[in-house]
């Protein structure tokens, strides 16, 4: 979340710049998903990584889930190509970034 403060400002500003620089990197795909977005398509509870066709983690308040089963794991990776389809990248995603920096200095 680009706008959720968890640091003072100069840890946000690190952050914020920490994104627009690996989004330059050849292997880094980066999306954001504008705050427009209605949150009815598709906003999970909870987060999560998938790791590979093998292991999705999800992080709880106070535990973390390792999930191994192929339905559950096909289930996680739907949502993260639904998130996915949501996100604006590139130029966009960089505006986006970049209006959430000016915003905090």
């Amino acid at each position: 979340v680009l706008r959720y403060q968890v640091g003072d400002v100069a840890t946000m500003a690190g952050q914020l710049g920490h994104l627009l620089s690996v989004m330059a990197l050849p292997a880094v795909s980066l999306g954001v998903i504008p705050f427009s977005v209605p949150r009815h398509r598709i906003w999970p509870q909870e987060t999560f990584s998938i790791f590979d066709e093998n292991t999705v983690e999800i992080e709880l308040l106070t535990a973390r889930v390792m999930v191994t089963a192929p339905g559950e794991i096909e289930q996680y990776e739907n949502a993260f190509l639904r998130l996915a389809d949501l996100a604006v990248y590139g130029d966009a995603a960089r505006k986006l970034i970049r209006t959430a920096l000016a915003s905090i200095e």
